[in-house]
């Protein structure tokens, strides 16, 4: 009853204002619209009314092409990127140190022994190929080399390159090749690694312009497979101790020592120290900036036991980043060079990215579909932990097996030739492939809250050769209480990092298009093309749902018409009088007699004679012409 009552009442507004028709419809809406083109078009002649109805078009056509182009560009999430600097006491940085070798070789020695005669053998095929021969009666370990030699690729005819083995076809000593000694001392012969899968039946070669990162990438992958066997307690233990790296230590006024540093194991550089990390304790903050408020330390990398074919390079490894994020230090950090002094003035820069859906990036991660296997050290989400989680996950998927160099998932294993004897072919394609890199780099995302830190190095000689003698012997009595001195300038590092100014940088995304800007150019086009408002959009909205109403009303009288002429097609009797459509006219409850009737009978049945009624009066409610089946007033449509 409700929905019948609310569509009478706006039936009678259609009779009152609009009318029953779309014509009806579109001059009223134009006679009343306060749109200008619409109303010339009613009021003017026939022919200023084509010329103004071809303009109203003509404009109507470019405000909705303006209109496509700013609703465009405001969901194309375009940003605005300001920077602002402000001044405030800051928090020290976390500065993780590691020593570029990763562990001490008299320690690791007797695991590396048969590489290393293997190594050596290797270096003198290549650098005294006739003088091998008298090393041939030396037993080598066949296995390391059998499943990833070295190999001689002659490629002075691209289009037949000649491959030879290093050691000739004995891979158990060192019988030489006379024509691998020719080829490697001519023009165009090069180093390559030969990585095999099943068998040995499918092979790839690794070429390398150099014989020196040939020898040091196949020592590295050797070593990355023996030391993958290894328990990660005794790695730590091989590799160099806080106590005997850092040998002094001062934070502003305060002094420290290597229990203030946080040990963890990076299997690049073995242990590493990280100092203010605020994993267990406030971060520190930095009184003022200088030099005298910052960091001092003294460092010992014991370069005299480094491993020789592992670390070719000497110095400490460090890196400045924010507390709880992970370092990821063999990508972002820096080298500092043993016997000088290092100076590093900082300066900050913060970025705020703005998030989903103008910046693809992440808060903490959580909606990103790689699991996080840095997790375990409860750090903050980083791009740089999802890209090489996410390359552990396809290696594990892969391979079978996860790389040692990256965290390991709970019951999966590290790759070794013993267990996984295809990993080295498998890791080498997988690091190779692009489509690997564009799937990580697609699923992994910025981190919308970042800190970075800006250096500022330079270096001097230290100690100098004046006071070299009695700074050594101080700091040899200190650590190993001896009157000797143990230090040497190839060992010793000195770092100073301090912040150059408090003054930080803030680089901040903020919305190139709001939606005050939207409704501004949209408001804006539409009134000098057209001179409309809000208003204008409201009548035509509202001439929207008259449009709606009137095609029902069609509809609906269409269906009844249906409908009567099906019930009078259905009626087999003779047609009905005019008393009968009165009485259906007046009485809606009256039902015709629609049975037969014979020729003996009378007009009823029952032979009862009812009286016919009269003529019922005209209806005067209106004097506008209406359909017999419409209700006119609203009260009627109350007491229905």
């Amino acid at each position: 009853m409700h929905v019948k009552k609310y569509l009478l009442k706006c039936l009678h507004r259609l009779q009152k204002g609009p009318g029953y028709t779309y014509k009806e419809l579109l001059v009223w809406y134009c006679d009343n619209t306060n749109t200008h083109g619409p109303k010339r078009i009613i009021c003017e002649g026939p022919k200023k009314k084509a010329m103004w109805f071809l303009l109203t078009l003509l404009f109507t056509a470019l405000v909705c092409w303006q209109w496509g182009i700013f609703i465009r560009t405001y969901f194309s999430w375009e940003v605005s990127v300001s920077l602002s600097i402000g001044f405030k006491t800051m928090d020290f940085p976390a500065v993780t140190i590691c020593n570029a070798s990763p562990f001490k070789y008299s320690k690791v020695k007797h695991l590396l022994k048969d590489l290393d005669e293997l190594m050596e053998a290797v270096l003198e095929r290549i650098l005294a190929p006739e003088l091998s021969h008298a090393s041939a009666t030396r037993t080598l370990n066949s296995s390391i080399w059998n499943h990833t030699p070295l190999v001689l690729i002659d490629e002075r005819n691209p289009h037949h390159p000649v491959i030879l083995h290093l050691f000739g076809d004995n891979h158990n000593g060192l019988t030489n090749s006379s024509a691998s000694e020719k080829i490697c001392n001519a023009h165009g012969c090069k180093m390559a690694m030969r990585l095999c899968s099943l068998n040995g039946t499918q092979c790839t070669f690794r070429n390398f312009t150099s014989a020196t990162q040939a020898v040091t990438e196949w020592y590295s992958l050797q070593a990355t497979n023996i030391f993958a066997q290894v328990p990660q307690q005794e790695l730590v233990e091989m590799s160099y101790p806080g106590e005997q790296m850092i040998l002094a230590c001062l934070f502003g006024a305060e002094p420290c020592n290597y229990r203030n540093f946080t040990s963890i194991f990076y299997p690049h550089y073995g242990n590493c120290y990280i100092f203010n990390w605020g994993m267990t304790e406030k971060a520190l903050p930095s009184a003022n900036p200088g030099t005298e408020f910052g960091l001092k330390l003294i460092l010992d990398i014991g370069q005299e036991d480094y491993v020789p074919f592992l670390a070719s390079t000497a110095g400490v490894r460090l890196m400045l980043h924010e507390q709880r994020s992970y370092p990821f230090i063999r990508d972002e950090g820096i080298y500092a060079m043993s016997g000088t002094e290092t100076s590093i003035g900082v300066l900050v820069d913060k970025l705020q990215r703005m998030g989903e859906p103008y910046s693809p990036c992440t808060v903490n991660g959580s909606e990103v579909p790689v699991q996080n296997f840095y997790s375990d050290y409860n750090t903050t989400y980083s791009i740089q932990a999802c890209l090489r989680s996410c390359f552990q996950d396809h290696m594990i998927h892969s391979c079978k097996c996860g790389h040692y160099l990256y965290p390991l998932p709970r019951g999966e294993k590290y790759c070794n030739n013993r267990d996984f004897p295809d990993w080295a072919h498998c890791y080498s394609g997988l690091q190779m492939s692009v489509a690997q890199r564009e799937t990580c780099i697609g699923m992994c995302k910025e981190s919308c809250n970042d800190t970075q830190y800006k250096m500022t190095i330079s270096m001097a000689d230290w100690p100098s050769e004046a006071s070299e003698d009695w700074i050594f012997h101080v700091l040899s009595q200190e650590r190993d209480q001896s009157t000797n001195i143990t230090l040497s300038r190839k060992g010793i590092v000195k770092l100073n990092i301090y912040f150059q100014e408090f003054n930080y940088r803030t680089i901040e995304e903020s919305a190139a298009n709001n939606l005050v800007w939207l409704l501004s150019n949209l408001g804006g086009q539409f009134g000098f093309w057209m001179g409309g408002s809000v208003l204008c959009l409201i009548e035509f909205g509202e001439i929207i749902i008259d449009f709606v109403w009137i095609t029902i009303i069609k509809l609906v009288a269409l269906a009844k018409s249906l409908r009567q002429r099906r019930a009078q097609a259905s009626y087999s009797g003779p047609p009905p009088t005019v008393a009968e459509l009165v009485e259906a006219h007046t009485n809606f409850g009256f039902q015709p007699d629609t049975a037969p009737r014979s020729p003996n009978t009378g007009p009823y049945p029952n032979e009862q004679a009812l009286p016919i009624p009269g003529t019922p009066p005209p209806n005067y409610d209106s004097l506008r012409l209406q359909p017999l089946d419409v209700i006119e007033s609203d009260s009627e449509g109350d007491a229905i």
